[in-house]
């Protein structure tokens, strides 16, 4: 594949290389493998049930510790809100209020969400700010027929030149609404959950990671809300942004694996998916960060059952990276060698054992056949690495990840957090593995990305490339094949030291569609 002059400044300038590009075809046109999963990750064997003992053990840890450390929330939320109004989009364009009513229209079409919708309206938090807007340009919006009425509601929802939600990113939306109709985003719900678990004097830190041409609006919502957040937390806000690199968008093909080319006759590239947020990690600095997608949020009154669960996987990496450091700072020092020759396997073995049971780390079953030299080396290797503890859930019929353990193509068998899409669903004993899961990812992290000598990790280096997606798209009714980059929890964090740990379904409350948004966990009352 020869690109043009012009093809090749077109790349320059999205920062990226023939030779990166080129690579990207490869995959293309050589299809990418499945998931190798060995079997599923559940309880007692790769996912670890805290009793309440240790939970309270937990939390004391992180409340020992954290005003010792530096700590920071990441949030992506660079989303617009389009897929959370798909089927009103979809009666916009499909009703006919002169052929039908909505009751018609719902009852043919079987559309239960849209029922449950108008069922629900006035449990909305937008409701009130469609409401007057709509009575301020017609004061008699009440006399209107019941039809006319909604039709005329989702409208102004939806209408560009009206509230536009459809377009508004997800985490400025009206989420919640508190006592007197004050309404609540998810960005500020972040704010309040994140105070609960910050250090004491310090300010409370938190990352976005935002389409750019959102941030003003962010700002802006920061400005409107930081004197009411700041004083009913008692804590200042340390807010940064940060946009997805253009770097890391991947280039599009025909369904022939050609270049795909844009009317004008440049190529298309494409973003890569929230895989490409590695990028944005990396570039931070805290002894702890928590991940959390914008959306997953609660109102108020949940909020300490929430945090509980923060602080718990908290201490979980406190305590184990604690141990992890201790032991890397004696294979790095050699103390092993002044050891008698007994006492070095010992020590050794209980490094291999911290591994295999606080690490979930598979050792090699070669391992015994070593030289000491290189059991240390190995041991040292397997240790120092980014740590990630996170939060499984019991699978209730919710979509996400699930925890398998899976074989990589040198026969290691780790973690992994594993979607649907990077399965063969065609092979029976990979579709017998995925059944037998029963937990699934909340996307509910915390990571350490600090080495025990104070330096942070290249993050880069521990991402399994081989774990990118291929997906089917259009563009202008024409089909195209994309590139998604290994996702931010999956391949990006592949070769990451992995803790699983089982935590309750209060912890995961997204938003997906905006009904939603009547569940309990979003209603005050």
């Amino acid at each position: 594949m020869n690109f043009s002059d012009k093809d090749l400044k077109q790349i320059e300038q999205k920062g990226l290389s023939a030779k990166k590009v080129k690579k990207q075809m490869e995959l293309f046109e050589n299809g990418l493998p499945f998931s190798n999963l060995v079997s599923a990750a559940i309880l007692k064997n790769g996912i670890t049930k805290l009793s309440e003992k240790q939970e309270a053990n937990y939390i004391d840890l992180f409340e020992q510790k954290k005003n010792a450390i530096s700590i920071l929330k990441f949030v992506p939320a660079s989303g617009a809100a389009t897929r959370m109004f798909k089927f009103l989009f979809t009666f916009l364009d499909d009703y006919e209020p002169k052929e039908e009513s909505i009751n018609s229209y719902i009852n043919s079409k079987k559309d239960s969400d849209l029922s449950l919708f108008f069922i629900g309206l006035e449990k909305f938090p937008f409701y009130h700010i469609v409401l007057d807007q709509l009575k301020e340009e017609n004061p008699n919006f009440n006399q209107l027929p019941i039809n006319t009425q909604l039709l005329t509601f989702v409208r102004a929802m939806l209408d560009k030149n009206q509230l536009d939600y459809g377009n508004y990113p997800k985490g400025l939306l009206p989420f919640h609404e508190y006592k007197n109709q004050v309404i609540s985003t998810a960005f500020e719900e972040h704010l309040f959950e994140s105070a609960l678990y910050s250090s004491e004097g310090k300010p409370t830190q938190l990352h976005f990671t935002i389409s750019e041409e959102h941030e003003l609006k962010f700002d802006e919502e920061f400005k409107r809300i930081e004197d009411k957040v700041e004083h009913k937390t008692g804590s200042k806000f340390d807010i940064s942004f940060s946009y997805q690199k253009k770097s890391t968008d991947t280039i599009a093909v025909t369904p022939k694996n050609k270049p795909f080319r844009n009317d004008d006759g440049s190529l298309l590239f494409r973003p890569s998916g929230h895989g490409a947020l590695i990028e944005n990690l990396n570039d931070l600095r805290a002894d702890i960060i928590f991940v959390k997608n914008i959306d997953n949020v609660v109102v108020y009154k949940y909020k300490n059952e929430v945090v509980k669960y923060k602080k718990i996987l908290a201490g979980v990496l406190l305590e184990v990276q604690e141990s992890a450091f201790e032991y890397l700072r004696v294979l790095d020092a050699k103390a092993l060698s002044k050891l008698s020759a007994e006492a070095a396997e010992e020590k050794i073995q209980e490094i291999r054992v911290f591994l295999e049971t606080k690490m979930s780390v598979k050792v090699s079953s070669e391992f015994e056949k070593y030289k000491t030299r290189f059991q240390v080396e190995y041991l040292a290797e397997k240790l120092n690495r980014p740590i990630r503890v996170c939060g499984m859930v019991k699978n209730e019929g919710e979509p996400g990840g699930g925890p398998f353990w899976v074989k990589d193509e040198n026969g290691s068998v780790s973690l992994q957090i594993v979607e649907s899409a990077q399965i063969n669903a065609k092979n029976k004993i990979q579709k017998k593995i995925l059944k037998a899961a029963t937990h699934f990812n909340p996307v509910d992290l915390v990571c350490g990305i600090m080495d025990y000598k104070g330096e942070k990790f290249k993050l880069k280096k521990y991402v399994d490339h081989k774990t990118a997606f291929i997906t089917k798209k259009t563009t202008a009714g024409k089909d195209l094949k994309a590139l998604e980059l290994p996702g931010l929890w999956n391949g990006s964090m592949a070769n990451w030291n992995t803790i699983f740990v089982e935590v309750p379904l209060i912890t995961f409350n997204p938003v997906k569609t905006v009904n939603d948004l009547l569940k309990t966990t979003h209603q005050i009352k």
